[in-house]
């Protein structure tokens, strides 16, 4: 009996444990391990500089590399033999930073530059044109056939535009597309060389992955190999901090202003009514009435303080009733009888004008005026 019992214990923990088994046998059978590798989103200098990897690249090319957001030639001289390579729109230099990288240029340093970009009915190179021999008005993008040994042939600088010699114009290296127009061009320049490109997307941190990038970065930057520093400009057409919140941070700056000027509204004083509101009764202007009241009586002054609440009472009754107040006598008791339901003898006697005779004679009858008063 003991054996059966066990037996029957034991019968579904091994039930379970083929389930399972059968379970893992089927899923090594059907599943195998991959290693896949997932691009992150750029961290740190990578998220912002566009040539952190040709920084990268140069480095371990041996190459000494010093990368900024601007020129600032004046805090950061080149040496003669250096390379400056200007990733932005040249169209955003100062003029005076200008000349003075054509006269590093004209020194022995080896300069990059790009067109601007391309903008159909506004694209033009009128202030490249005034330095290197250059017509100004830029051409519509076209692809440029790129062949690199060992590699798959390709095209680039598709969306950039292309630009023309001027008459006489000297170079040293040219890149043409199949009509002959030009995207690349070195031009001598005194002692040093001038790098004209039509764009410099292939110097960028996506781009420069690509071996045959890799070629045209290294073609590009021979003069000066392993003479000098590479200074790599990635954002010389910076805006004014001013420039840009009204381009890009009106959305953050119109709620603000929206919200001060409601805060303003709120707190600004407003006209009120042409005539003005009655005054608020004031605790201390109570407190002097009651005083006044409290020093008359003191004093033994009942008929005045009765002959006021009496008027009182009248004025009221003027204007509820202006009949009853214009008559007197029984007359008007009379009628003050109908009208609020007591005795027309003590009415009369309420509204009497003989003075109070002693104290309690006087708030027996401020009493009844006052009663009667409220129900007038």
């Amino acid at each position: 009996m003991g054996d059966v019992s066990r037996a029957r214990t034991a019968l579904p923990w091994l039930l379970v444990f083929a389930l399972v088994v059968v379970l893992a046998s089927w899923f090594l059978a059907t599943h195998k391990r991959v290693e896949r590798s997932v691009p992150l989103p750029p961290r740190g200098e990578a998220s912002y500089n566009p040539l952190y990897a040709l920084k990268l690249a140069l480095r371990a090319s041996g190459q000494r590399v010093e990368s900024r957001q601007r020129l600032q030639l004046d805090r950061s001289p080149p040496a003669p033999r250096d390379t400056i390579v200007v990733y932005s729109d040249p169209r955003a230099i100062a003029p005076g930073e200008l000349e003075a990288l054509f006269d590093f240029a004209e020194g022995g340093g080896h300069v990059l530059l790009r067109l601007p970009p391309w903008e159909r009915g506004r694209s033009d190179a009128g202030t490249l044109a005034e330095w290197l021999p250059i017509e100004p008005v830029l051409l519509p993008p076209a692809c440029m056939d790129l062949f690199v040994p060992r590699e798959v042939a390709h095209v680039e600088f598709c969306d950039a535009p292309r630009f023309r010699l001027a008459k006489g114009a000297e170079t040293s290296a040219a890149w043409r597309t199949a009509d002959g127009r030009h995207v690349f061009a070195r031009f001598p320049y005194g002692h040093g060389t001038v790098d004209l490109a039509s764009s410099l997307v292939v110097l960028g941190n996506d781009d420069l992955r690509d071996r045959p990038h890799l070629v045209v970065a290294r073609q590009w930057l021979a003069p000066n190999w392993g003479s000098g520093t590479f200074h790599l400009v990635y954002a010389a057409d910076m805006p004014p901090l001013w420039r840009w919140l009204a381009e890009h941070g009106w959305m953050a700056l119109l709620p603000a202003a929206l919200a001060l000027l409601a805060w303003l509204w709120m707190r600004a004083q407003r006209f009120g009514p042409y005539l003005p509101s009655p005054p608020e009764a004031r605790r201390s202007l109570l407190e002097h009435v009651d005083a006044s009241g409290e020093h008359l009586l003191r004093y033994g002054r009942l008929r005045l303080l009765h002959t006021a609440m009496r008027e009182a009472v009248l004025a009221r009754l003027r204007r509820r009733d202006p009949l009853a107040a214009a008559l007197d006598g029984d007359t008007q008791a009379g009628l003050l009888a109908q009208r609020t339901g007591e005795d027309a003898s003590a009415i009369r006697a309420t509204l009497d004008t003989r003075p109070p005779a002693n104290a309690n004679e006087f708030r027996h009858r401020i009493a009844r005026l006052i009663a009667l008063r409220k129900r007038l």
